[in-house]
């Protein structure tokens, strides 16, 4: 256990983990260099400020910070920017408000999380997300929210977080963000890199649940070049031309990788957080 971080500072690292994840030229999601998917940066900076004091405020399960921070959400923006944030985000923020470890949040998760969960789900309704023959989050949940991410780890990099302690955010995800940016000292060009790799290693969710794993998995190849390009660069904005390349490219097919973005925010706002302990 670690000693418990101040709800303002928790609410101000997750609003600056969503809005630096903005600021980084990630290839087919939304960012300050182009909109894209019919979204545009000020929804997901309403979103970030809506969310913010809904998903850090103490004294809540984890389900309710998910649940109320959806809601907020929806209140500010009328559309669904962030459920995969809020959902990576919340176990996370439980923990650094009650200092105790990820592992122990996540095993802690009851029934009630599930229903809030499934209740935000249905709410930010994501396209074929939460249709399942074991677990419809349109039913009423007979299992905790770490069951019902447990049936979904195997096709969700999401669920696959909470069943084996956000093994990408805070292995792969927080080395490569501490590596960019001893590299390079420059937080967006950080945040590129670390979304990069988590394209590079994982088929993208949010793109297999609307082509399949087989355009995931290409997607995943495709990456590959772009991603180790950019990391054998000295000054990481040599790839800046070919990277909006590749951006555009990806909206004009149609190809979201939104999973990879919701890690990447999951990986900076645990950066943060770090940040926050070691200040105080």
């Amino acid at each position: 256990m670690s000693h418990p971080i101040q709800a303002s500072l928790v609410a101000q690292a997750f609003e600056q983990a969503c809005l630096a994840e903005l600021q980084a030229l990630k290839p087919g999601n939304v960012h300050v260099f182009a909109d894209g998917h019919n979204m545009v940066v000020d929804d997901f900076v309403k979103s970030a400020h809506a969310a913010a004091s809904a998903i850090a405020q103490p004294g809540l399960t984890v389900g309710q910070r998910v649940y109320r921070a959806v809601e907020a959400t929806w209140q500010a923006v009328g559309c669904n920017t962030n459920l995969g944030i809020v959902l990576l985000s919340s176990p996370l923020i439980a923990s650094a408000l009650s200092g105790e470890g990820v592992s122990e949040v996540l095993a802690g998760l009851t029934q009630d999380d599930a229903k809030d969960v499934f209740r935000a789900i249905v709410m930010a309704s994501p396209a074929g997300l939460g249709d399942s023959e074991q677990h419809d989050v349109h039913d009423a949940p007979q299992v905790t929210l770490l069951e019902a991410m447990r049936a979904a780890a195997s096709r969700d990099r999401i669920a696959y977080q909470y069943v084996h302690n956000y093994e990408d955010v805070l292995g792969f995800g927080l080395q490569r963000y501490q590596e960019a940016m001893s590299q390079w000292d420059n937080e967006p060009w950080a945040a590129t890199a670390v979304h990069l790799g988590f394209m590079a290693r994982f088929p993208d969710s949010h793109v297999q649940r609307k082509y399949g794993l087989a355009a995931a998995e290409a997607l995943c190849a495709e990456t590959q070049e772009y991603e180790q390009l950019l990391m054998t660069y000295d000054n990481p904005k040599a790839a800046f031309a070919s990277l909006l390349r590749f951006d555009a490219d990806l909206k004009r097919r149609g190809l979201n990788p939104g999973t990879s973005a919701d890690l990447t925010v999951a990986t900076l706002l645990t950066a943060m957080l770090d940040k926050s302990l070691s200040l105080r």
